[in-house]
Order: structure tokens, then C-alpha cells, then sequence
């Protein structure tokens, strides 16, 4: 049995393949997630790391609640209640 046999290059050439993406993908979303830290930490609305109490938490509220309002009636076309 030849170890060099063509589908055990391919098997070990797909899975270097897949181990490269994974940790590329990794190391983008820890950097995206750094981006977002210094997004916030340099937001006008900034207090000491914390948000303060500022027009974009009321509109952040806001979505929030209507999110919030727009899963209950999925959950309700996915229970087949009708609203």
C-alpha cells in the first residue's frame, strides 16, 4: 500500500484547506469584534465604557421592542395561531 495514494492527498489537502479557512475566519471575527469594542468605547454617548442615557439608547429601545414584537408573531405564524 502506497502511503502517497491519491485519496489520502486529497483527504489531507481538503482538511490543511479547511483548517486554513477556519482559523481565517476566526481571526476576522475577533478582529470585527475589537472594531465593535472601539466603536463603542469611542461613542459620544460613552460614560466610564457605559452608555449613557443619550437619543441613540432611545432609539436602540426602540428597535428593540419592535424586534421583540416581530418574533412573537413569527412564533405565532409558526404555532398557526392566528392573529
Amino acid at each position: 500500500m502506497n502511503m502517497f495514494e491519491p485519496t489520502f492527498i486529497i483527504a489531507a489537502t481538503c482538511l490543511v484547506g479547511i483548517t486554513i479557512v477556519a482559523v481565517s475566519l476566526l481571526r476576522a471575527w475577533q478582529g470585527w469584534l475589537a472594531l465593535k469594542q472601539r466603536e463603542l468605547d469611542a461613542s459620544p454617548n460613552a460614560v466610564d465604557g457605559k452608555l449613557g442615557m443619550g437619543s441613540g439608547m432611545g432609539a436602540a429601545r426602540i428597535e428593540i421592542s419592535d424586534l421583540k414584537e416581530r418574533i412573537k408573531k413569527l412564533e405565532a405564524i409558526a404555532s398557526g395561531v392566528d392573529l
